[in-house]
């Protein structure tokens, strides 16, 4: 296995590190491994395949079709 120093990383980054490794019962160095392994190993959803598995979803659920009034309505409902 490899090993990886990593050399000037701000306070501020460092300070969150140890909160998420904290936080995920995880030392500071696992916690890295881990951020890294998700940062390379994400993939790009196809957009056409997302809406697929919402609609999908959506007929599930039995909800009703969603309106351009029903959009503007919750929008405005979410304004403070």
């Amino acid at each position: 296995m490899a090993t990886l120093t990593v050399k000037n990383i701000p306070d501020d980054l460092y300070e969150k590190l140890k909160q998420r490794a904290k936080a995920h019962h995880r030392s500071v160095n696992r916690e890295i491994i881990v951020c890294v392994q998700e940062a390379l190993e994400s993939r790009r959803m196809d957009p056409e395949s997302f809406v697929a598995r919402i609609e999908a979803l959506h007929r599930q659920m039995q909800a009703p079709p969603l309106t351009d009034k029903m959009l503007r309505h919750a929008r405005v409902d979410g304004r403070p």
